[in-house]
C-alpha cells in the first residue's frame, strides 16, 4: 500500500523522511549557486521570446519552486528555457502576450491529464531523429536571434521569419557597435574557457557580474536592461487571471500542444540527466503533473511556459543537491534578489546575454549526434534532416508534427520489413543449433538477457530492470539479440548508453546473434567503437566462449595484482 502510494508523491515529501542538517548545507550551497546562475538565463530567455526580463524571472520563480515542491525528480530544476524561445516568440506576435497566457495555461492542463493518465512514460515515443532534428533547429533559431544584441546592432525590429531576419541583420550590420561585440566576445571566451577547463566554475554568472560591473565602472556605450526596458522592477508581481474564450482556446489548442510536447519532452529528458548524475530514477507522472502545475501558475504572474532546464539541473548536481529543497531555494533566491537587488540589474549588458544565450544554443544543440545520425539508415537521416529543416523554416509546431508523422511512418515500415516468410530446410536447423540456449551452461561470472522483437522508439526503456540490478550483475552481461526483428537509432543509442554504464561499472557486454537488420545498422552506425569488434558474437555459443576468455583474462590480471 505504501509502495502504492509512494507512486503518486513527490519526491520532496519522500525524500524529506529521512532529511537532515548535512543534506540541507548541500541543497542551500547548491540552490543559492543555481539560483545565481539561472539569473541571467532567465532574463535573457524573456528577451529573447519578445517581453519584459522580469517575466522570465517570475516564471523561473513561481515554476522553479512549483517543479521542485510537487516534480517526481530528485534534482531536477524547472524554468524558462532556450526551448521556448521561439514557440513564445511567434504565439506572441500572432496572437499577443494575453495568448500567450492562455496558451501555456492550457498546455498546463495538457500535462497534468498527462501525468494523471499515466501517460508519462508516453514521451518516449518521440524517435530521436526528431528530438535531434529540431534541438538542432532550436539552437540554429535562437542563435540567430541574438546576433543583433550580440554585435550591439540598430535594428528597431527583428523579423519573425528565419530569412527575413537574417537579411534585416545583413543590412544593419555596417551599424555594429564595436564596444558591445567585445564586450560579447569576451563574454562568449570566458564561458567557454570555464566549460573546457573549470567545468565546475558557472561561466554565466562570471559574465554577467562581471560585464555588469565593467558597463557600471567604465561606462561602456553599450545597451542595457535598464536603456531598453528600464530595469526590473523591486517587489512582487501582479496577480492576473487570463481571460479564456472559446474561440481563443480553439485558435491556440495547436500551439498550446506543441508547448506541453515541448515542455514534457525536455523535463524528461532532464529527469533522465539528473538520474544519471544523482543515482536516482525520476516519476515521470509526477513530474509531468508538477510541469502542468508550475505552467497553469506562471501565467498568473505574467510568466513564461517553462519545464525542467538541463544545463542548470546539471549545475544543480555538480553544486552538491541532494534532494529537491535545492531547487525550492534556487528559486527564493531569485526572489530575495527582486525584492532587495532589482536596481543593480539594470546595468547588465545586453550583449552579455547575448553571448549566453549563444552559449545556450551551443549546448542545447546535440551536435555529437548528427554524425551519428549520418550514420544510420537514409529514412533516419531524412526525418533528421527534414525535422531540423521545417524547424528552422516554418515554425516549430508544424516541424514536430510534421516529424511525428514521417517518423510513425517510417515505423510502420521497418515492422512490417520484419515479417519474413521462409523455409526451413536441414541447412536452416544445423545452422540454428549454435543460437539456442538449450543445452548451454552459463557460468556464474556471467548473465544473458534476450531483446524479443523490434527494439525501436518507444521500447527502449526496456533496459530499465537491467540498470536497476547493474550493482548485482556478474562482471560479463551478454545481450542475445537473435530474436530482436530490428532496431532505429533510437534503440541503438539505449544499447550504447547501457554499453556505457555498464563499462562505468567495470563490467562488459557482449552482444550476440544480431539479426540481418540490426547488424547492417549497427555496422553502418560503426557500433564497435562502443563495445569493441571481438565483443559482437555471431551467435550465443560464440559469446559463451568470449565471456570465457575474458574471465580468464580478469582471474590472470587480479593473480598478477596479488604477486
Amino acid at each position: 500500500m505504501s509502495s502504492a502510494i509512494d507512486a503518486w508523491l513527490p519526491k520532496s515529501i519522500i525524500l524529506l523522511r529521512n532529511y537532515d542538517r548535512e543534506k540541507f548545507v548541500a541543497d542551500l550551497g547548491a540552490g543559492v549557486t543555481v539560483g545565481l546562475v539561472a539569473l541571467p538565463l532567465a532574463m535573457a530567455f524573456a528577451i529573447s521570446s519578445g517581453v519584459s526580463p522580469q517575466a522570465g524571472l517570475y516564471c523561473a520563480i513561481v515554476t522553479g519552486f512549483a517543479i521542485s515542491a510537487l516534480g517526481g525528480s530528485k534534482t531536477q530544476i524547472g524554468g524558462p528555457t532556450g526551448a521556448f524561445v521561439v514557440v513564445v516568440a511567434g504565439i506572441i506576435a500572432k496572437y499577443g502576450i494575453d495568448g500567450l497566457f492562455a496558451c501555456t495555461m492550457m498546455a498546463g492542463v495538457m500535462l497534468v491529464l498527462l501525468g494523471i493518465t499515466g501517460m508519462g512514460s508516453a514521451v518516449k515515443y518521440f524517435p530521436r531523429p526528431v528530438i535531434v532534428g529540431f534541438t538542432n533547429g532550436i539552437a540554429i533559431l535562437i542563435a540567430s536571434t541574438q546576433i543583433r544584441d550580440f554585435f550591439g546592432l540598430r535594428l528597431d525590429q527583428v523579423p519573425g521569419d528565419f530569412f527575413h531576419r537574417m537579411a534585416a541583420l545583413a543590412r544593419a550590420f555596417p551599424t555594429l557597435n564595436w564596444q558591445a561585440t567585445l564586450l560579447a566576445v569576451i563574454s562568449l571566451a570566458v564561458m567557454i574557457s570555464c566549460q573546457k577547463y573549470a567545468r565546475r566554475v558557472p561561466g554565466a554568472i562570471l559574465v554577467c557580474f562581471g560585464a555588469t560591473a565593467a558597463v557600471a565602472l567604465v561606462h561602456l556605450g553599450v545597451e542595457t536592461i535598464g536603456t531598453r526596458f528600464g530595469g526590473i522592477p523591486k517587489g512582487l508581481p501582479h496577480f492576473v487571471v487570463p481571460q479564456l474564450h472559446y474561440d481563443t482556446v480553439r485558435q491556440l489548442f495547436s500551439p498550446a500542444l506543441t508547448v506541453a510536447m515541448l515542455g514534457a519532452i525536455e523535463s524528461l529528458m532532464s529527469a533522465v540527466v539528473s538520474d544519471k548524475m544523482s543515482n536516482d530514477k525520476h516519476n515521470p507522472n509526477v513530474e509531468l503533473m508538477a510541469q502542468g502545475v508550475a505552467n497553469i501558475l506562471s501565467p498568473l504572474v505574467g510568466g513564461l511556459p517553462a519545464t525542467g532546464a538541463i544545463a542548470r539541473t546539471a549545475t544543480n548536481v555538480r553544486a552538491g543537491a541532494k534532494t529537491p529543497v535545492a531547487g525550492m531555494i534556487h528559486a527564493l533566491t531569485l526572489l530575495a534578489i527582486i525584492l532587495f537587488a532589482a536596481p543593480l540589474v539594470k546595468d547588465v549588458p545586453l550583449a552579455a546575454l547575448a553571448a549566453i544565450l549563444l552559449m545556450v544554443a551551443y549546448n542545447m544543440g546535440d551536435w555529437e549526434e548528427i554524425p551519428e545520425i549520418l550514420k544510420l539508415s537514409k529514412a533516419d537521416i531524412a526525418i533528421w534532416l527534414l525535422t531540423l529543416t521545417l524547424t528552422v523554416v516554418t515554425d516549430l509546431t508544424f516541424a514536430v508534427e510534421f516529424g511525428m508523422i514521417l517518423a510513425a511512418l517510417t515505423f510502420i515500415r521497418k515492422v512490417s520489413r520484419t515479417t519474413t516468410v521462409t523455409r526451413v530446410t536441414h541447412d536452416y536447423v544445423a545452422d540454428s543449433s549454435v543460437h539456442v540456449l538449450q543445452g548451454k551452461d552459463i557460468p556464474d561470472y556471467a548473465v544473458v538477457y534476450r531483446v524479443h522483437g523490434p527494439f525501436l522508439f518507444g521500447a527502449t526503456d526496456k533496459f530499465a530492470d537491467i540498470l536497476e540490478d547493474l550493482n548485482e550483475l556478474p562482471p560479463i552481461v551478454i545481450l542475445r539479440l537473435r530474436n530482436m526483428t530490428a532496431i532505429d537509432a533510437t534503440g541503438l543509442g539505449a544499447i550504447r548508453e547501457l554499453a556505457d554504464r555498464l563499462q562505468a561499472s567495470g563490467r562488459h557486454l557482449l552482444l550476440c546473434g544480431a539479426r540481418e537488420q540490426p547488424a547492417q545498422l549497427m555496422k553502418q552506425a560503426e557500433f564497435e567503437r562502443h563495445v569493441g569488434a571481438e565483443n559482437i558474437c555471431p551467435s550465443i555459443t560464440a559469446a559463451l566462449v568470449r565471456a570465457a576468455d575474458l574471465r580468464d583474462v580478469q582471474l590472470e590480471a587480479a593473480s598478477s595484482v596479488r604477486t
